[in-house]
């Protein structure tokens, strides 16, 4: 009877201890979900004036091209936490100029690396030689300067510049190599274009903090990289932003590694959306929330009323991943973001024109390509290798792209060299303002499909490629990127059997 009074108690420890560790696991579990979701409304003391990055026109050279001298550099900066935060900047300690060129100009960007550590800058959005676009094919070794050259052949648009090191995007960004790079039509802007006063940059990222030094630990049971818990615009902690004139314009630029954004007023003040990633919309759309996901850019047009004030914060986004998956990617977060300070009086400006631009037509497609996401490493079931070449593509064509997020996170998806037209997105609405005009990146929740008209322009190179991938940057660098080349009509047998190039394109509309 003893013995059976032993074996009784020997068993039970294990079961005990086994109830013990699921209870401390369920306990951190609901402890991780009901920390998890961040909100700061009505918690942030605007207490900053908002930066303004200065505007590098650059020099003109004798033959006429525009020519920047960029340098990456190592420094530290105030951003919320003391002076002794280390950060990576372009020409100053954190983020970098904004370059501003004309369509139809010439130039050239000397980019000189100081960082002690190789790494590229890319020309996000830009249309230029795959050779000079700046990704991971490109890279600046420590002490040496890269000079890429092209033409400005694009309308008006907001474009950025940032590091695309394969592997190593991620950190590079997150410690502050970014920047704006404006596109100007000659002449006049039919809108708000007074750049500091009532045109406005606001480069938008979210940081987290571990004592005075940026930290950029992954989010905890998402697979998305690092969601921060303050945010910066421009670099500026808790910014304001003084208005002065009756309509302003400002260029959202989601330049955060992971987030997803849902930028709307804390008063419910509406705007017009006048321009995308690729530039200016045909009409003005009038919202009140607008979404972006990381590299997505948005031009919006406010008008407050005198003596106003209203907080631009983002509220939960659309993510579409399931409860779980939404909590733990930033999908239950409420942000505070700026806040914009009317004058009593206001300076008068010019209405906003009922018609921005003219889009052109983009053709029928010539050809379809299915790409699957297909997890958080790969696309079409394959990590990025950069020595393989997965699609080919002629000069002068347009294809008709549909991308489907295969896996059950959330993704977004980025094409170098091009902006295209969204045709329709699962589950939404073809004339969903997120969708409009031209684009260059786009948010693909789980089991969507979007269609994209893609442009291919005159560039060609058969040996060296542009990139896609999801724009997540924790994503892109663990292997979620494929390479295409464009081509002309007779290089195409030069590079046609590389593996997986036939696999995913099939001819027809």
């Amino acid at each position: 009877m003893d013995v059976v009074k032993l074996l009784v108690r020997l068993l039970a420890i294990p079961f005990v201890l086994f109830l013990a560790f699921v209870a401390v696991i369920g306990g951190l579990a609901v402890h991780a979900w009901t920390t998890r979701a961040i909100d700061t409304t009505g918690r942030v003391d605007f207490d900053t004036a908002l930066r303004i990055p200065p505007v590098e026109s650059g020099t003109v050279d004798a033959d006429g091209t525009r020519v920047f001298d960029l340098t990456m550099q190592r420094g530290t900066t105030d951003l919320g936490h003391g002076p002794d935060t280390r950060t990576w900047g372009v020409n100053g300690s954190y983020l970098g100029p904004t370059l501003r060129a004309v369509r139809g100009e010439n130039v050239r960007v000397n980019v000189t690396n100081e960082l002690d550590e190789t790494s590229t800058m890319h020309w996000h959005g830009m249309h230029l030689p795959a050779a000079m676009d700046g990704g991971p094919h490109q890279p600046i070794e420590p002490g040496t300067t890269w000079s890429p050259y092209w033409t400005v052949d694009q309308p008006a648009a907001t474009l950025w510049y940032h590091p695309h090191l394969h592997g190593s995007t991620a950190a590079h960004v997150y410690r502050g190599v970014a920047g704006m790079f404006l596109i100007d039509e000659p002449g006049t802007s039919p809108l708000p274009h007074d750049y500091g006063v009532d045109d406005i940059p606001l480069i938008v990222q979210d940081r987290k903090f571990e004592g005075d030094q940026l930290d950029d630990s992954n989010a905890i049971f998402a697979d998305v990289g690092t969601l921060g818990d303050e945010i910066l615009v421009n670099g500026t902690p808790r910014p304001f932003l003084d208005v002065g004139t009756e309509t302003v314009r400002l260029r959202v630029l989601n330049a955060s590694n992971a987030r997803v954004y849902n930028f709307s007023f804390d008063t419910g003040m509406p705007f017009l959306v006048v321009g995308s990633d690729g530039g200016l919309l045909e009409e003005p759309q009038a919202v009140r929330s607008l979404q972006l996901s990381p590299g997505e850019r948005a031009e919006i047009v406010v008008r407050p009323e005198a003596g106003s004030s209203h907080v631009l914060r983002s509220t939960p986004p659309e993510l579409k991943a399931g409860f779980f998956q939404d909590r733990f990617s930033g999908g239950d977060d409420r942000l505070d973001v700026l806040e914009l300070r009317t004058a009593p009086v206001l300076g008068s400006s010019a209405a906003i024109p009922e018609k921005l631009t003219t889009l052109p037509e983009l053709g029928e497609p010539s050809n379809t390509r299915r790409i699957d996401l297909t997890s958080s490493t790969t696309i079409n079931d394959r990590e990025m290798d950069m020595s393989r070449i997965d699609e080919v593509i002629v000069a002068g064509t347009t294809e008709l792209w549909e991308v489907t997020n295969a896996s059950g996170t959330i993704h977004n998806f980025h094409i170098h060299d091009v902006q295209f037209e969204i045709l329709g997105m699962t589950g939404m609405s073809p004339d969903h303002p997120s969708l409009a005009g031209r684009k260059d990146t786009v948010f693909i929740p789980p089991a969507a499909t979007v269609r994209l008209l893609v442009p291919f322009g005159s560039h060609t190179d058969p040996a060296m490629p542009y990139m896609y991938h999801c724009h997540l940057l924790k994503h892109e660098d663990a292997g979620m990127m494929g390479q295409f080349v464009v081509v002309g009509a007779d290089e195409v047998h030069e590079v046609t059997q590389v593996a997986g190039t036939a696999h995913h394109a099939h001819d027809g509309g």
